[in-house]
């Protein structure tokens, strides 16, 4: 095994006994990315003389015996929509090429106080709109397990560099299942916080009520543990809670016996991928054997959800991506003729198809005559399906569901048409929509050796509980866990 393939806290230990050091593990990170990250292309930029430059400074403090912080040496990526001082952030788009953030986000800032190194930028769907990474204007990212498939979006590239073995741990960020569903489909731990949990100043928005922070890692430890550095409350915004931030780490280790689980019947619906179907029957079998109770419940609103969040998300997008007009930063036509010409020619030059898709949509449901006919709809059905989740978990701990329909799918399967593609996110959705958390890790292998994944949903603020039953299914799961053998393979590129 290279010290690359290593996961965050093996690394963090090995550290500290000095049996490796960080500029080893660096060098090992480096050169798997060098290796295979032509063939995946998960970085948009990477940051290799900063990163080598703090991993000589731990092996520093190590050397002199001082105390480490708790991410010390553990390489992080980030996806390209938060921002990053002196390191350019484009959310994977033409619009903003160039665009280099003179301040981090505060993320940023917890994740270096506490060691960690930031390696580089992940390529994304662009604006985070989308759920193969197929968006981006920068081309696609390609699933390490099959290099004809998408590694899922809108954090695709965050999540195929963690199961590429080029970084431990990445951040994504999660509107309506863009860390979950890449997850899942790259056979990863991806957690989505309950909204307020982590700070989203930085972020730069898509859909503000929906937006998240979240992060992607190797197993549940290391999602633990990123977890506690990058929670808590921030005076820099306005949505971020202020309580008590738990050991996640050590909530793990308590069992889950006499854990209620609900499983709603409304994810178990036609469409649903047999082999998915299986995988998720043979893993609530490992929660009955470990003392979970599990009874069929429901959640009567479910099939309301991608309408209602394809309104209010567009709607959101509408009003934030107005900002991009080409007079303060970020890309600008060359030749127009006046003030208006040159908002529509940057826009229309700047902004790929999704995005613009997206935009129009969110203002039509914005514009006079159909704002009470859609959006504030829109808002009161959001309200019924938060309402279903409380009346829920008023009995239960933790719901469990697919975390996607299927397996990954093909590069260029979906992108011709989009409502299909946004059918990918039908298990995830709702979550948002209320505002809770909720995570996917591994429960399996398709035939075609394609990872599978498991939902586990919490109630508000409940992340210690969803990473104590993931863990414990972590620790029994009877799968084999397997690693990506990437080859190439004569892809298409997909369409931008």
């Amino acid at each position: 095994m290279t010290l690359n393939q290593l996961t965050a806290h093996e690394a963090i230990n090995l550290i500290k006994k000095k049996r490796i050091t960080a500029y080893e593990i660096m060098q090992d990170i480096f050169s798997q990315i060098d290796k295979v990250d032509n063939l995946i292309k998960a970085f948009l930029v990477i940051n290799r003389e900063e990163a080598l430059k703090q991993a000589k400074e731990i092996d520093k403090k190590v050397k002199n015996g001082e105390k480490l912080p708790p991410l010390a040496g553990v390489a992080v990526a980030i996806k390209d929509i938060i921002a990053t001082r002196g390191t350019e952030t484009t959310c994977g788009s033409k619009i903003l090429k160039g665009f280099i953030p003179p301040y981090n986000a505060t993320v940023i800032n917890r994740l270096r106080e506490a060691g960690a190194i930031i390696i580089g930028k992940t390529n994304m769907d662009e604006f985070a709109m989308g759920s193969s990474t197929e968006n981006s204007a920068f081309g696609p990212t390609y699933n390490p397990w099959d290099l004809e498939r998408v590694p899922g979006g809108s954090s695709g590239g965050s999540s195929a560099a963690v199961a590429a073995d080029e970084t431990f741990v990445a951040l994504g960020t999660d509107t309506g299942g863009s860390i979950r569903q890449p997850a899942s489909l790259c056979g990863m731990v991806g957690l989505k916080p309950t909204y307020g949990r982590v700070s989203r100043y930085g972020l730069v928005a898509y859909a503000s009520s929906l937006d998240q922070i979240g992060p992607i890692a190797k197993d549940v430890t290391d999602c633990a543990l990123v977890m506690k550095v990058i929670s808590g409350h921030d005076n820099m915004d306005s949505t971020s809670v202020n309580l008590e931030v738990p050991d996640y780490l050590k909530s793990c280790q308590e069992g889950i016996k006499d854990l209620k689980v609900g499983v709603p019947k409304e994810y178990f619906i036609e469409g649903i991928d047999p082999e998915v179907k299986g995988a998720l029957d043979k893993a609530l079998k490992i929660f009955e054997k470990l003392g979970a109770k599990i009874e069929e419940v429901s959640l009567p609103h479910t099939e309301y959800s991608l309408p209602t969040y394809y309104l209010i998300a567009t709607a959101e997008a509408s009003s934030n991506l107005a900002r991009y007009d080409g007079v303060q930063y970020g890309y600008r036509a060359e030749e127009y003729e006046d003030l208006s010409s040159m908002y529509q020619k940057t826009r229309s030059e700047g902004f790929g198809s999704e995005v613009k898709r997206r935009i129009m949509l969110g203002t039509y449901a914005l514009s006079s005559g159909y704002y009470d006919a859609y959006y504030l709809k829109a808002q009161k059905v959001r309200t019924l399906i938060k309402e279903d989740f409380d009346k829920v978990f008023n009995k239960y701990d933790i719901l469990i569901t697919p975390t996607s329909p299927t397996p990954a799918f093909k590069l260029n399967e979906k992108v011709s048409d989009p409502l299909t593609m946004y059918l990918s996110d039908i298990y995830t959705i709702p979550i948002n929509l209320a505002g809770i958390p909720a995570i996917s890790l591994n429960c399996g292998y398709s035939k075609s050796n394609l990872p599978i994944g498991l939902q586990i949903i919490g109630k508000h603020f409940s992340e210690e509980t969803i990473l104590r039953a993931a863990f414990n299914f972590e620790q029994n799961n009877d799968v084999e866990k397997k690693k990506p053998s990437i080859k190439p393979a004569k892809h298409k590129e997909a369409k931008k």
